[in-house]
């Protein structure tokens, strides 16, 4: 049976109580920078004139927006990887062949 980790975690002023498998500690980093994204639109002029909706979505989109940027990152990381991972085969199978021709020419000079 899956255990679940609770925490109680301060986000906006207001208490959570959030339940998960992640360790109590990953509650409060997440918390930690949803609070940190606030605080950063919060600062913008203007912000927090605009009704409490518009700035939740505002929070929501920029969060949205790291997710897609971290993603994009990941994925063009997984994209080089891969093509190393690639270019480390070819350039295995051309070692295996050139050995492969390497013992046939010294066979030869044997001979």
């Amino acid at each position: 049976m899956d255990s679940k980790n609770y925490a109680e975690v301060l986000i906006d002023g207001s208490v959570y109580t959030l339940a998960g498998a992640e360790e109590k500690s990953y509650f409060q980093k997440v918390a930690a920078y949803i609070n940190d994204k606030i605080e950063q639109l919060r600062s913008q002029p203007g912000f927090t004139k605009q009704n409490d909706n518009y700035q939740t979505v505002m929070v929501e989109l920029n969060i949205a927006d790291d997710y897609f940027k971290a993603k994009e990152s990941v994925d063009k990381y997984q994209m080089d990887m891969d093509q190393k991972e690639k270019e480390i085969y070819d350039l295995k199978h051309d070692l295996i062949a050139d050995q492969i021709k390497l013992e046939n020419y010294e066979e030869k000079i044997k001979a």
